[in-house]
Protein backbone atom coordinates (compact mmCIF):
# COMPACT_ATOMS: atom_id res chain seq x y z
CA UNK A 1 0.00 0.00 0.00
CA UNK A 2 1.74 3.55 -0.54
CA UNK A 3 1.36 6.46 1.48
CA UNK A 4 -1.26 7.98 -1.59
CA UNK A 5 -3.74 5.59 -0.24
CA UNK A 6 -3.35 5.32 3.10
CA UNK A 7 -6.23 4.67 5.89
CA UNK A 8 -8.30 6.99 7.52
CA UNK A 9 -9.44 5.51 11.09
CA UNK A 10 -11.74 7.96 11.56
CA UNK A 11 -12.56 12.20 10.84
CA UNK A 12 -10.77 15.30 12.06
CA UNK A 13 -11.75 17.14 14.58
CA UNK A 14 -12.99 19.72 11.42
CA UNK A 15 -14.32 17.10 9.90
CA UNK A 16 -16.33 15.87 13.21
CA UNK A 17 -17.32 19.82 13.62
CA UNK A 18 -18.99 19.87 10.53
CA UNK A 19 -21.21 16.74 11.66
CA UNK A 20 -22.22 17.62 14.65
CA UNK A 21 -23.26 20.93 13.38
CA UNK A 22 -25.31 19.32 11.04
CA UNK A 23 -26.59 17.10 13.93
CA UNK A 24 -27.45 19.75 15.99
CA UNK A 25 -29.59 21.25 13.23
CA UNK A 26 -31.26 17.80 12.61
CA UNK A 27 -32.22 17.41 16.31
CA UNK A 28 -33.68 20.93 16.43
CA UNK A 29 -35.79 20.26 13.24
CA UNK A 30 -36.70 16.73 14.72
CA UNK A 31 -38.03 18.68 18.25
CA UNK A 32 -40.03 21.28 16.64
CA UNK A 33 -41.83 18.24 13.98
CA UNK A 34 -42.08 16.70 17.85
CA UNK A 35 -43.81 19.17 19.20
CA UNK A 36 -46.02 20.14 16.56
CA UNK A 37 -47.33 16.10 16.64
CA UNK A 38 -47.70 16.73 20.11
CA UNK A 39 -49.90 20.03 19.73
CA UNK A 40 -51.76 18.22 17.21
CA UNK A 41 -52.34 15.31 19.61
CA UNK A 42 -53.25 17.33 22.52
CA UNK A 43 -55.68 19.55 20.24
CA UNK A 44 -57.23 15.86 19.09
CA UNK A 45 -57.98 15.37 22.99
CA UNK A 46 -59.76 18.38 23.93
CA UNK A 47 -61.67 18.48 20.42
CA UNK A 48 -63.52 15.21 21.68
CA UNK A 49 -67.06 16.45 21.29
CA UNK A 50 -69.20 13.68 22.14
CA UNK A 51 -72.19 14.80 19.53
CA UNK A 52 -69.42 12.79 17.40
CA UNK A 53 -69.43 9.44 17.04
CA UNK A 54 -70.02 6.51 13.99
CA UNK A 55 -67.45 7.30 11.51
CA UNK A 56 -66.03 9.54 12.97
CA UNK A 57 -64.78 8.27 15.92
CA UNK A 58 -63.23 5.72 13.62
CA UNK A 59 -61.41 8.35 11.41
CA UNK A 60 -60.35 10.29 14.32
CA UNK A 61 -58.99 7.40 15.87
CA UNK A 62 -57.04 6.66 13.01
CA UNK A 63 -55.95 9.60 12.57
CA UNK A 64 -54.67 9.61 16.30
CA UNK A 65 -53.02 6.60 15.94
CA UNK A 66 -51.37 7.80 12.32
CA UNK A 67 -49.69 11.40 14.79
CA UNK A 68 -49.11 9.00 17.42
CA UNK A 69 -46.78 6.81 15.19
CA UNK A 70 -44.99 9.67 13.92
CA UNK A 71 -44.76 11.39 17.24
CA UNK A 72 -43.01 7.70 18.47
CA UNK A 73 -40.80 7.78 14.71
CA UNK A 74 -39.78 11.41 16.09
CA UNK A 75 -38.88 10.41 19.39
CA UNK A 76 -36.71 7.19 18.01
CA UNK A 77 -34.51 10.07 15.32
CA UNK A 78 -33.73 12.40 18.64
CA UNK A 79 -32.25 9.22 20.16
CA UNK A 80 -30.36 8.10 17.31
CA UNK A 81 -28.96 11.91 16.62
CA UNK A 82 -28.09 12.16 20.21
CA UNK A 83 -26.17 8.85 20.15
CA UNK A 84 -24.26 10.20 16.99
CA UNK A 85 -23.72 13.56 18.96
CA UNK A 86 -21.83 11.31 21.66
CA UNK A 87 -19.79 9.44 18.74
CA UNK A 88 -18.83 12.41 18.03
CA UNK A 89 -17.50 13.71 21.04
CA UNK A 90 -16.21 10.65 21.80
CA UNK A 91 -14.21 11.02 18.33
CA UNK A 92 -15.57 7.44 17.07
CA UNK A 93 -18.48 8.80 14.79
CA UNK A 94 -18.43 7.78 11.22
CA UNK A 95 -16.85 4.42 11.69
CA UNK A 96 -18.98 1.58 10.56
CA UNK A 97 -19.55 -1.07 13.54
CA UNK A 98 -19.55 -4.12 11.34
CA UNK A 99 -16.30 -3.56 8.90
CA UNK A 100 -14.23 -0.21 11.04
CA UNK A 101 -13.94 1.75 7.99
CA UNK A 102 -15.45 4.92 7.53
CA UNK A 103 -18.52 5.47 6.76
CA UNK A 104 -18.87 8.10 3.57
CA UNK A 105 -19.09 11.88 4.12
CA UNK A 106 -22.15 11.60 1.46
CA UNK A 107 -23.88 8.83 3.35
CA UNK A 108 -23.72 10.87 6.94
CA UNK A 109 -24.74 14.33 5.65
CA UNK A 110 -27.77 11.82 4.13
CA UNK A 111 -28.22 9.74 7.54
CA UNK A 112 -26.17 11.82 10.11
CA UNK A 113 -27.18 8.85 12.00
CA UNK A 114 -25.97 5.78 10.72
CA UNK A 115 -23.51 3.62 11.82
CA UNK A 116 -23.32 1.34 9.26
CA UNK A 117 -21.88 1.62 5.71
CA UNK A 118 -23.30 1.11 2.39
CA UNK A 119 -22.02 -2.27 1.55
CA UNK A 120 -22.09 -3.34 5.38
CA UNK A 121 -25.89 -2.28 5.09
CA UNK A 122 -26.48 -4.31 1.74
CA UNK A 123 -24.94 -7.35 3.10
CA UNK A 124 -27.44 -7.04 6.20
CA UNK A 125 -30.17 -7.04 3.19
Amino acid sequence: MSNSTKITKRYSDEELAEFEQLIHEKISQAQEQLEYYLNQIKAMGANNDSKLKGLDDGTSTVESERISTMASRQRKLIHHLENASLRIKNKVYGVCRDSGELISKERLRAVPHATLSIKAKEARA
